[in-house]
């Protein structure tokens, strides 16, 4: 027998756990299932739901009295018990087992003090007869035992318990008596038990009956052997006389006869009956197994219907065309109207043509014949939508701008400079701005055209634009022109000098740019967003760092760039970085942009043609701008600021080639003397030129420096070879006066300080040279002596000297002589010299200082010399040359 859970010890600790403080002392714990039944009606077994419960009988002693509790403990939220519900076992009436369950684990206990006499008292369930048993009899115990009385029993027959508790209970806690038949487990006088045990089937009269027949017996639980022992006895006694009175005679012998040959008769008939009603059960059996078996494959045929009729309904719902899409889409008009409309049905249709393709639809329908050709049908939908939608858009941009060009207001006129305005332009294309993402969405290979389509009408605006604005600019802008001859020999000073005012020629030139560079890049961007380039988002063109536009220009453009697309796909701006998009991007701003370039460089040469030096500011302007445009989707603007760059720099170098052969023209002159005229000349267009450097443009200038000062030393020293006599002369004037007139800027320019050191050390070779030669000529024995005796004292001591030929000292004395007698003769006559050929008598002063110098230090050379090897001789001391130098 499985273990019962009255012995479970691990439930009686929780149990004793639960009550724990209450000085009650578990008897028995036992796990059952409540449920709720109704009075005075059998209710059917399993109606209500059951829930665990564990019922705990309980005792406490209270001085001499011990009274009896009977505890319903149910489980908490965390699988621990907790008391639920007490009961006083003395006010236990009742306890009835209910006849409607089968198993008999069923029952309930009526108790006399409930305040509520309707409410159907609960109904425990036990696992099985045995603890069932083992409960109720140790309720009845403790009820005999501890309280005096017993409750009444229904239901069950406790003759039954007895014996149940005979061949299960080891011990039983009773007081033992002395019977008539013997000694029993436990005897209970009748006036201490009365149990009376009811059945449905037994009527009123029949159970008073049973109650007198069986009240002439002492009967306890404890005596049920002897109780059954003596009714079997007495049973035995009636058999055997009512046996004994039949056969005392024959004829009632014969009757038993013939009775049992009878029923032996009725028992083989019946036999016969009940194998016919076994093979028709079962045959009927059969049938009722195969009819179930149809019924199910039938139930499941229906169930599969019902599923496949609904995925169909599913599958021609997706395949279903409205009738207004198909409508719009084959021949729906695409005015602003009916723009929606148009979107509308191409939401539906993309989300068709997707709801067909196989991660929407189940790969097992793609190759039913129903599905590709209704995908046939929606793609000749799509390619009449796409050729239509395409058509259309083609003429409308044609339209939009041929309105515009038409319109002379549009453009600059005579007297009036007109910026360019395209919002309304803008406004009214960004009404089928959603149309395009649809369009790209159902066929991509479309936008290619239709980009073409839009370049080619806006290239015709814009160059229509840029060429009358341009225009206008020209006339009414009034500048002096500057003359080009700025370092020709043949140009009067009064060319030279001229400084006209012509600030106006690059103040022209920057509003051209202020007017047009915001322009294109807005229109780069507005193109590359319109017509559905994955690119990144664009820098806003009023960001140029010109500071020239005004407040409302830039509230203008501001409303301009809200060009709306970011509502049209708000991913736009998440898309990455694609190259070949980029280059398709590049190649439409191409066609888009185009042929403007060409009223830039008519803008340039005109400022040219009026002040070549201009060039530089706007080479400064231009670079300052070309610094603003990072965006990638203004890669033409950045080409076209390029190309202004270089178309500038050009003309800049075409100036300063022709400045060039303007200086290298002086070589054609025969006799050149004094200062060349290309000096001063130079000094003063740097000077213009350092005026006009804005931003980047010291590169472009410093150049120009270089290759000015270049072609002017080489052109120098080409003229000086001209007149061998005079080269030194000609170029320490020329290379003086390029410092003075150059000192101020060489302070402030790194370039020109570079050409002004360079030509510093030229003028100190030159004087070097020039003032040598003089002093030469002039005591040419005394030093060519002295140069012999150096020579020789690299081979012999200087002692051996004067003993050479020519080196004697009778030699030198002749020397000394003709050398020296009237020094101060020979000093005026080298001055003069010095004064003769020169032009630039601002130099004179420094040039014979320069020459006494020199001619100090020979001749103390001289004179150590002679120290060293005529030690005897004697000649005038260096003190006595320097004071006599200094007295002139």
């Amino acid at each position: 027998m499985a273990k019962s859970s009255a012995d479970d010890e691990e439930l009686k600790r929780a149990c004793e756990a639960a009550i724990e403080g209450t000085k009650q002392k578990i008897v028995m714990s036992i796990r059952v299932a409540k449920s709720r039944g109704a009075w005075g009606k059998s209710s059917k077994f399993g109606r209500h739901m059951a829930k665990p419960r564990v019922l705990a009988v309980c005792t406490q002693d209270k001085g001499q009295q011990t009274k009896a509790f009977l505890r319903v403990l149910k489980y908490s939220t965390g699988g621990v018990l907790e008391p639920a519900k007490l009961y006083k076992l003395k006010h236990l009436s009742k306890v009835e087992v209910l006849t409607n369950d089968p198993s008999a684990c069923t029952f309930t206990l009526g108790f006399d003090n409930l305040r509520s006499q309707s409410v159907a008292p609960p109904q425990w369930t036990m696992r099985n007869i045995d603890d069932r048993n083992r409960l109720l009899l140790c309720v009845l115990n403790v009820c005999k035992d501890m309280l005096g009385h017993l409750p009444k029993v229904v239901g069950i027959d406790v003759v039954e318990m007895a014996l149940w508790a005979k061949e299960n209970t080891t011990t039983v806690v009773t007081k033992q008596m002395d019977f008539q038949d013997g000694p029993v487990a436990a005897v209970v006088a009748e006036k201490d038990l009365k149990v009376t045990v009811e059945k449905e089937l037994v009527s009123q009269a029949e159970e008073e009956d049973m109650e007198a027949m069986l009240g002439t017996y002492v009967m306890g639980i404890g005596e049920a052997e002897a109780f059954s022992e003596r009714l079997k006895r007495e049973l035995l006694a009636l058999e055997a006389a009512n046996v004994h009175a039949i056969l005392e005679t024959e004829p009632l012998v014969e009757e038993v006869l013939q009775g049992l040959d009878s029923a032996v008769s009725c028992v083989e008939d019946m036999n016969e009956w009940l194998g016919i009603f076994n093979v028709k059960l079962r045959h009927m059996r059969e049938d009722i197994e195969s009819i179930e078996i149809r019924n199910n494959k039938l139930g499941m045929q229906s169930v599969n219907n019902s599923s496949l009729i609904e995925e169909l309904d599913k599958l021609l719902e997706r395949l279903r065309i409205p009738s207004e899409y198909a409508t719009c889409l084959t021949g729906g008009s695409f005015d602003e109207a009916s723009i929606m409309k148009n979107i509308e049905a191409c939401e539906w249709l993309s989300a068709a043509l997707h709801g067909l393709e196989v991660p929407s639809l189940d790969p097992c329908y793609v190759n039913m014949r129903a599905v590709k050709e209704k995908k046939a049908e929606l793609q000749k939908l799509k390619s009449t939508f796409v050729r239509r939608a395409s058509e259309f858009l083609r003429n409308y941009f044609a339209s939009l701008v041929d309105f515009m060009i038409s319109d002379k207001s549009y453009f600059s006129q005579r007297g009036q400079l007109k910026r360019p305005d395209h919002a309304d332009l803008r406004y009214k294309c960004r009404t089928y701005a959603r149309l395009l993402q649809h369009l790209k969405s159902l066929d991509k290979s479309c936008l290619s055209p239709l980009r073409k389509a839009y370049c080619s009408s806006l290239n015709l605006l814009l160059r229509r634009e840029a060429r009358e604005f341009a225009n206008e600019l020209r006339a009414s802008t009034k500048a002096s022109r500057n003359p080009t001859v700025w370092l020709e020999a043949s140009a009067g000073s009064g060319q030279t000098m001229s400084n006209a005012d012509t600030s106006a020629v690059s103040d022209a030139y920057a509003k051209m740019l202020t007017i047009f560079i915001p322009l294109l890049v807005d229109e780069s961007s507005f193109f590359a967003h319109f017509m559905c380039f994955e690119v990144p988002t664009l820098n806003p063109a009023g960001s140029v760092p010109n500071g020239n536009r005004t407040a409302s220009h830039e509230e203008d453009e501001s409303n301009d760039d809200d060009l709306g697309i970011m509502d049209i796909d708000d991913d736009d701006s998440k898309s990455a970085k694609n190259s070949a998009e980029l280059a398709a991007l590049n190649e439409c701003l191409r066609e888009l942009l185009d042929g403007i370039q060409e009223d830039f460089y008519a803008v340039v040469d005109w400022a040219y043609k009026i002040d070549p030096l201009r060039c530089i500011s706007m080479h400064g302007i231009t670079e300052r701008y070309l610094s603003g445009q990072k965006a990638d989707a203004a890669g033409f603007v950045r080409l076209l600021l390029g190309d202004l760059e270089l178309r500038i720099s050009m003309q800049f170098n075409r100036f300063v080639d022709e400045a060039c052969h303007q200086i290298e023209r002086n070589e054609r002159n025969v006799r050149q003397m004094g200062v060349l005229s290309y000096i001063p000349r130079f000094a003063t267009l740097a000077t213009r030129m350092e005026q006009y450097i804005q931003g980047q443009s010291r590169d472009l200038v410093d150049q120009a420096y270089t290759k000015f000062v270049s072609v002017m030393f080489v052109t120098l020293e080409k003229i000086s070879q001209t007149d061998p006599k005079y080269a030194d002369i000609f170029l320490l004037e020329n290379y003086a006066a390029f410092q003075n007139s150059l000192y101020d800027l060489a302070n402030v320019v790194p370039t020109l300080a570079k050409f002004y050191h360079q030509a510093s050390d030229a003028y100190e070779q030159a004087c070097t040279r020039h003032i040598s030669m003089i002093i030469y000529y002039q005591f040419e024995k005394l030093f060519q002596f002295a140069r012999r005796v150096e020579d020789l004292l690299y081979t012999i001591t200087p002692e051996e000297i004067p003993f050479q030929l020519g080196l004697s000292k009778m030699d030198l004395r002749k020397v000394l002589k003709a050398s020296l007698t009237g020094i101060d003769k020979s000093i005026a006559t080298m001055y003069k010299k010095l004064q003769k050929n020169l032009t630039s008598e601002e130099l004179l002063p420094s040039l014979w200082d320069k020459c006494k110098k020199e001619f100090l230090d020979k001749y103390e050379s001289f004179a150590q010399l002679i120290a060293k090897v005529y030690p005897a001789e004697t000649i005038p001391s260096v003190a006595e040359m320097r004071e006599l130098l200094g007295s002139m």
